[in-house]
């Protein structure tokens, strides 16, 4: 690991802008501009919002004061999507010097970043899009992800990827290329498993099987999200992690396997097209966070009987 890290709780009090929400065994949303008003009527609310730092690139205006107000009363996880972190070429430096801004404005209680790539040269692509895991591949993606941690003074947590399609040139499996991503760089991960599902389903292999393989030890936050189903030019089924609906009933069975596995994490809805009302998005919110204090109950009681 060549980065050096400032932790949170290391900072002196008077640094900090925002209160220091505590986010452990909470349920998030994604936070969308329309369900402003709803969630301020709300009143009090149990949970913590995720943004995607692209939406807040800019100076100021709208989005940053309302952003203000979300990150006061609550918690707040920034989550990147085009850092390009898997990608052949150098980091774009004017990019991560505003995503290093937005980490500093607004402190979040989370930093994360996708295991893909979406620039080519100077072209920007509105996709997160795969890497052939080769230890050539690794050794960028460690240098990368090195470059922004040092940036930002703090650990990223890395989201695994939703794929599509496999390399022939890959010599490492997925998890395994992503276990030696956590061990070179200290990174933490993002287990997003409707990913795992939507993959599995294409690839033909089992959900299962990859989450008991998975780093969960090195796991700082979960997503959840919906999925659509195609078929492909062969017919065959074809999932696509389009986040525009529920979360599906087979992922909320893995998502309690993995909690039953490593505790309660916090966990974040991803709803990000078609977007209903806030009742709804709420209700999927706390159907996660159910799920979390179950099994927060649980580990207490398996502490209280070690212990007795």
């Amino acid at each position: 690991m060549t980065a050096d890290f400032i932790p949170t709780a290391a900072l002196a009090v008077d640094t900090l802008r925002f209160p220091a929400h505590p986010i452990a065994g909470l349920a998030g949303t994604s936070f969308k501009h329309e369900h402003f008003p709803a969630i301020t009527a709300d009143g009090s609310h149990r949970g913590f919002f995720e943004v995607h730092a692209e939406n807040y690139m800019g100076a100021g205006g709208p989005p940053h004061r309302i952003l203000e107000q979300i990150r006061r009363d609550n918690p707040v996880s920034l989550h990147g999507v085009c850092m390009s972190i898997g990608g052949p070429q150098p980091l774009d430096k004017a990019h991560l010097e505003r995503f290093r801004s937005l980490v500093e404005r607004y402190e979040p209680v989370l930093v994360s970043e996708h295991l893909a790539w979406s620039t080519h040269q100077a072209t920007f692509l509105n996709d997160l899009l795969p890497l052939p895991y080769t230890r050539e591949s690794l050794a960028k993606v460690c240098d990368h992800i090195d470059e922004v941690q040092a940036t930002i003074g703090r650990p990223i947590l890395l989201e695994n990827p939703s794929t599509y399609v496999m390399f022939r040139e890959s010599t490492m499996g997925e998890t395994d290329f992503i276990r030696s991503i956590a061990k070179r760089t200290g990174c933490g991960l993002l287990l997003d498993v409707n990913n795992v599902f939507v993959s599995a389903i294409n690839h033909g292999f089992s959900a299962l099987d990859y989450l008991c393989d998975f780093p969960l030890a090195a796991v700082g936050e979960i997503h959840l999200a919906g999925h659509a189903e195609q078929s492909d030019d062969e017919g065959d089924l074809l999932l696509i992690d389009s986040h525009d609906g529920p979360v599906a009933d087979a992922v909320w069975k893995l998502y309690d396997i993995v909690l039953a596995r490593c505790g309660p994490i916090p966990t974040l809805i991803e709803w990000d097209s078609n977007i209903p009302d806030w009742p709804i998005l709420r209700a999927e919110a706390m159907a996660a966070q159910a799920i979390l204090d179950r099994r927060t109950s649980i580990t207490l009681q398996d502490q209280s009987h070690a212990a007795a």
